[in-house]
C-alpha cells in the first residue's frame, strides 16, 4: 500500500522546504568507513550543512546488485548510520541505481525496486533517490514496445516508486542527462529534459551537475535555462572537489566558481568530494562558508579580496580557505590513536613537563638525554597553517593551480627558457637567473620542509589519506630542483638524478603514463600553458586535384563515427559535396594544407536547393546555401579552422548568400563543438532531417 503523502502534506500546510545542502558520497572506488561517516555527520551538524547522500558506487547493493535485500548484518550497520545521522540533525538520503540492468515495463522488477526501498524504509530512513547516471540509453525490446522514450520510462517508474514511498519531503531523481554536456543537442532543445520536465511529480527534484561532469564554473544564466527546462530548481551534485577518475590528483582548495547569487535559483548543492575522507575537511568546510554566506547580505569580513578578480561580494574564497586550514590544523595536531606520536612539544623531554608515559617506552624507562658530544636528539618541527597553505596550493582545484604551484612552474619554466644566461661572464641576465634560481630553491625547500612536518604529524589517520601524494610531489619538486641546480653548474651530485639512467623514481612510471606520452595531444590540457606549438598552415583555394585527397579524409572521419565496420550512418547532403558527386560553387571552396599536405577541407554550394530535394530535404527559410567542413585528426590547434570557415563564410557572402546551413550526425562532437564555440551558429528545424542529424546555421 503506499504510504501517506509526506511532501503533499508539507505543500498543504504551506511548509518552506529547506535548502539541501551536504554530501553525496557517490565516488567510484573504496566507500568511506562507518566511523568516517558517523564523524562526518558530526561535521555537518557542527557547519550548519544538513544532508547526506548514500550512493557509493562500490556498494554492490547499491549498483549493480539492487535487487538483493541487506542482510541482517548489514542492515544493523545502515541502521546505526541512518540513527547516526538523525541525531546530528542530518537528513540521510539512501539512493540506489537500477539503471545498469533494469527492464522498466516488467511490474516484478518495480515490485522489487518498491520492496528494496521498503526494507531501508524500515530501518528509519525517509528520504531517497533513484539514479540514472552513467548508465547505456539502449532500451530493450520490451522497454521500446511499452515506451515512447528512455525519459518517458525513467520517469514512468520514478513517480510510481515516489507515490509508493507516500511522496516523501526528500526525493532526489538523476537524470542520465544530467549536465549541459549530455543534451543533444543542447539543454534548451533537449528532448529527454523536456519529457523529464513535463512528466516527472512536481515533489521530485532533480540532480545536476551543471555545464559538465566536472564543472569549472556554473553560472546564474546555465541554471536559469535548465531551471526552465525542469520547471523546477535543480540540486547541484558537484563533483569539482571529485579525484576517482585519476588516482594522482586530489584537490584541497577552496569550494569556488560559484556565485552564491545561485543559492536562491537552486533547490541544494551537494559535494561529490575526493575518495579519500580526511582530505575533504576543506571542501566541506568550505562549501558550508559558502552556503552560509547567501544570506542576501554583505558580508564584510568574507569579502575583502580585492586581489581576486570578479569576487563575490559575499562569498571570498581564499577566506573561506582560510578559515577551513586553521580549523584543520588542530585535527593534525591531535593524536587520533595509542601509539601514535604525541603532540608535538619541545618540552616534552623534561619529566616533569608531563603526566604523559614516554611514547614506546616501559614505565619507569629513562628518557634519553644526549650528552654534549652526542648527536642532538630528532626534534619533529610543528606543523605550521603555512605549511597547510601550501599542501592547499599544490593540490587545488582540477582547472587551475594554487598561487604557489603557479609561481614554481613560471620560475622553472623560465630559468629553463634562459639557461643560455648561465656561462663565464656574468652580465645582468646572468645575475636575474641566479637570483631566480635562489628563489626556485627556497620554494622546493619548503615544499620539503611542508612534507617532513606532515609525515611527523600526530594525525596518522589524516597523514595516510595523503601520504602518497605528497610522496609524489616531493619527488617531482626534487627532480626539478636537480635540474636547475644542474643548470646552474652548482652540483654534480644533485644532477646525477637527471641522466639517462635514472633511478626508478626519477620518471612517471606505469604503463598508462606511457601510454598517454605517445598520444599526440598529451599535456594540451596542462593547466599551466605554452604557447601553442603548431604545425604551419596554410589555405588556399580548393582545385579539383585535391579531390582524392579530401575523399580520404571524409572517409576517414566517417569510420571514426561508426561505432562498429558495418554501422549505418545517416546520409548528409553534404557527403556529395566530400565525396567528390558534386562541385563546389565557384571560389566556394578552400583546403588546409600543412608541411605533410591536405589536412582538411571546407566547401560551400551557394544554392543548395536541388541538392536538398535530392535528399528529401526542404532548406530551412533564411538559408539557401550549405557548408561542409572537415579536419583531419593530426590538426589540434582550432585556429587555422577559425580561419578557414571565416575565409569560407566571406566567400560565400560575396557569392551573394544570406544564409548557409550544414548538418553534422551526432556522433561527430568535435565538430558541433566547434560550430557551437563559433558562438555564429545555432541548431535549426529541417524537414526530412534523419533522426540523428543535427542541422545548424548562420546568417550572413
Amino acid at each position: 500500500m503506499p504510504k501517506p503523502s509526506a511532501s503533499k502534506a508539507a505543500a498543504e500546510t504551506g511548509k518552506t522546504r529547506r535548502f539541501i545542502s551536504g554530501v553525496v558520497e557517490g565516488f567510484y572506488g573504496r566507500p568511506w568507513t562507518m566511523e568516517q561517516r558517523t564523524e562526518l555527520f558530526q561535521r555537518e551538524q557542527k557547519w550548519g550543512l544538513n544532508t547526506y547522500l548514500y550512493a557509493p558506487k562500490d556498494d554492490y547493493k547499491h549498483r549493480m546488485y539492487w535487487r538483493d535485500l541487506y542482510s541482517p548484518e548489514e542492515a544493523e550497520k545502515l541502521v546505526a548510520l541512518i540513527t547516526a545521522a538523525k541525531k546530528n540533525g542530518v537528513d540521510f538520503i539512501y539512493a540506489i541505481s537500477p539503471g545498469l540492468d533494469i527492464t522498466f515495463s516488467n511490474p516484478k522488477e518495480v515490485a522489487t525496486l518498491k520492496r528494496k526501498l521498503d526494507q531501508v524504509s524500515g530501518f528509519g530512513c525517509s528520504s531517497f533517490s533513484l539514479l540514472f547516471d552513467d548508465i547505456e540509453t539502449e532500451m530493450c525490446p520490451a522497454d521500446k514496445q511499452a515506451f515512447s522514450s528512455f525519459a518517458h520510462a525513467q520517469v514512468a517508474v520514478t513517480n510510481e516508486v515516489f507515490k509508493h514511498l507516500g511522496q516523501p519531503d526528500t526525493f532526489l531523481f538523476c537524470p542520465t542527462d544530467y549536465c549541459a554536456a549530455f543534451c543533444t543537442p543542447n539543454v534548451s532543445q533537449s528532448a529527454y529534459l523536456h519529457t523529464v520536465g513535463e512528466n516527472l511529480l512536481p515533489g521530485i527534484d532533480v540532480l545536476w551537475t551543471g555545464p559538465k561532469v566536472v564543472s569549472h564554473h556554473i553560472t546564474v544564466e546555465s541554471i536559469v535555462e535548465v531551471s526552465s527546462v525542469l520547471k523546477r530548481a535543480p540540486v547541484i551534485w558537484d563533483n569539482i572537489h571529485a579525484n576517482d577518475y585519476d588516482p594522482q590528483r586530489i584537490f584541497m582548495g577552496p569550494y569556488k566558481d560559484r556565485p552564491t547569487d545561485l543559492i536562491p535559483k537552486l533547490r541544494g548543492v551537494l559535494t561529490n568530494p575526493n575518495c579519500e575522507y580526511y582530505p575533504n575537511f576543506v571542501a566541506i568546510h568550505t562549501l558550508a562558508t559558502w552556503c552560509r554566506s547567501g544570506g542576501g547580505q554583505r558580508d564584510v569580513e568574507m569579502s575583502d579580496d580585492d586581489d581576486e578578480a570578479g569576487s563575490d561580494p559575499r562569498y571570498s574564497p581564499r577566506r573561506a580557505l582560510t578559515l577551513a586550514l586553521t580549523d584543520w590544523l588542530q585535527e593534525f595536531l591531535s593524536t587520533d590513536q595509542p601509539g601514535g606520536p604525541r603532540p608535538l612539544n619541545p618540552t616534552h623531554l623534561k619529566k616533569e613537563s608531563s603526566d604523559e608515559e614516554p611514547m614506546q617506552t616501559d614505565v619507569g624507562d629513562p628518557v634519553y638525554v644526549p650528552g654534549s658530544g652526542d648527536n642532538p636528539l630528532f626534534t619533529a618541527e610543528p606543523l605550521t597553517l603555512d605549511d597547510l597553505q601550501l599542501l592547499s596550493e599544490l593540490f587545488y582545484l582540477p582547472y587551475e593551480h594554487g598561487s604557489t604551484a603557479r609561481t614554481m612552474l613560471t620560475e622553472l619554466d623560465w630559468l629553463k627558457a634562459h639557461r643560455e644566461a648561465v656561462g663565464e661572464a656574468e652580465t645582468e641576465m646572468t645575475a636575474e637567473w641566479r637570483s631566480r634560481a635562489k628563489c626556485f630553491d627556497v620554494m622546493c625547500v619548503a615544499v620539503f620542509t611542508m612534507f617532513n612536518r606532515l609525515s611527523n604529524a600526530p594525525n596518522r589517520s589524516i597523514l595516510y589519506d595523503l601520504y602518497n601524494y605528497i610522496c609524489d610531489i616531493k619527488s617531482g619538486v626534487t627532480l626539478a630542483r636537480a635540474y636547475v641546480k644542474q643548470l646552474g653548474g652548482q652540483s654534480r651530485s644533485s644532477g646525477q638524478v637527471m641522466t639517462d639512467d635514472p633511478e626508478p623514481w626519477g620518471f612517471r612510471g606505469g604503463l598508462s603514463g606511457e601510454f598517454q606520452r605517445m598520444l599526440p595531444c598529451h599535456g594540451n590540457r596542462d593547466l599551466f600553458r605554452h604557447p601553442p606549438m603548431t604545425s604551419v598552415y596554410s589555405i588556399r583555394p580548393f582545385c579539383p586535384e585535391d579531390k582524392t585527397e579530401i575523399q580520404k579524409i571524409h572517409m576517414e572521419m566517417q569510420r571514426g563515427e561508426a561505432k562498429a565496420p558495418a554501422a549505418a550512418l545517416p546520409a548528409l547532403i553534404s557527403d556529395g559535396l566530400a565525396g567528390g558527386q558534386l562541385c563546389p560553387s565557384p571560389s566556394c571552396g578552400l583546403v588546409l594544407e600543412d608541411e605533410r599536405g591536405v589536412c582538411g577541407y571546407a566547401l560551400g554550394l551557394t544554392d543548395a536547393t536541388a541538392a536538398a530535394l535530392n535528399n528529401q530535404r526542404a532548406l530551412p527559410g533564411d538559408f539557401p546555401s550549405m557548408i561542409t567542413m572537415q579536419l583531419h585528426p593530426r590538426v589540434t590547434d582550432p585556429a587555422p579552422a577559425r580561419r578557414m570557415i571565416g575565409s569560407l563564410l566571406s566567400l560565400m557572402k560575396t557569392s551573394g548568400s544570406r544564409g548557409v546551413f550544414c548538418e553534422l550526425r551526432q556522433g561527430d562532437r568535435r565538430m558541433f563543438d566547434f560550430y557551437s564555440k563559433l558562438g555564429s551558429f545555432t541548431t535549426l528545424k529541417m524537414a526530412g532531417l534523419p533522426q540523428d542529424v543535427i542541422a545548424m546555421g548562420t546568417s550572413l
